[in-house]
């Protein structure tokens, strides 16, 4: 794919003017525009068609679903009429749930004429290193590890891909073979502060990695020139 299909950007703002003028001025230069928790319930639902209006080449609904399976089928179910290209569940679900997240992905669009959205597992949110993991979550196995066995069950499970860290693609692309999708958030050009994540790094070094897609939010959203951002990240990218 082009190096500019590559990036994701976060539309993490919390009205649908921001979101739609982020949507209208960066369409051509990215692939895809992620829409998050803060602006789904600050604007509903709504706000999908009004981005893919604006022009959004793609959209990845990152909902992170977590519940029963049941529940997460219907939630997935409801958001495969909004026309996503993407959207994701929690890996530590369990395989019962990401199972019927993928049925449900799959019997939905059928009945409505409509290509299946891709369906990823979070793995292990970016904001947490191995303290966090081992001191509050009682995780007592190597952060790495635990990340690589979620990927594994992701992929028995039937999702498409994971979202997983910048650290750990390595490790997920050697344990779940070329064609299981990686999507990396934790993304930072250089110069570039890492905010509230902990396990980061830089575009190039994501896709040399073995990451498919990666999620860039604030560094392209927050400048002065989000456009001029985007673009650089592509040159960085193109020959990985």
């Amino acid at each position: 794919m082009e190096p500019r299909q590559r990036i994701i950007v976060a539309l993490d703002v919390d009205t649908k003017d921001k979101a739609v003028g982020l949507v209208q001025l960066l369409k051509d230069d990215v692939g895809a525009f992620k829409i998050g928790l803060e602006l789904v319930n600050a604007e509903g639902l709504g706000i999908f068609d009004a981005v893919k209006t604006a022009g959004a080449p793609r959209v990845f609904y990152d909902a992170k679903f977590h519940d029963i399976p049941n529940t997460v089928a219907g939630a997935i179910r409801a958001a495969v009429k909004l026309g996503v290209w993407m959207i994701n569940v929690h890996c530590s679900g369990g395989t019962d749930m990401m199972k019927a997240a993928v049925e449900a992905a799959q019997s939905e669009a059928s009945a409505l004429g409509l290509q299946p959205p891709k369906v990823i597992g979070v793995t292990l949110l970016t904001s947490i290193d191995q303290r966090m993991l081992s001191a509050e979550l009682r995780v007592t196995e190597p952060l790495e590890d635990y990340v690589t066995h979620l990927a594994r069950l992701a992929q028995q499970a039937g999702l498409d891909g994971i979202v997983a860290s910048p650290q750990e693609v390595e490790l997920i692309r050697a344990a779940c073979g070329p064609d299981f999708m990686i999507v990396t958030p934790g993304v930072r050009p250089k110069a570039f502060d890492t905010n509230d994540q902990k396990r980061v790094t830089i575009p190039r070094e994501a896709v040399e990695k073995g990451a498919d897609f990666i999620v860039v939010g604030r560094p392209i959203t927050r400048a002065n020139d989000p456009v001029a951002v985007a673009r650089a990240i592509a040159a960085e990218l193109d020959g990985v």
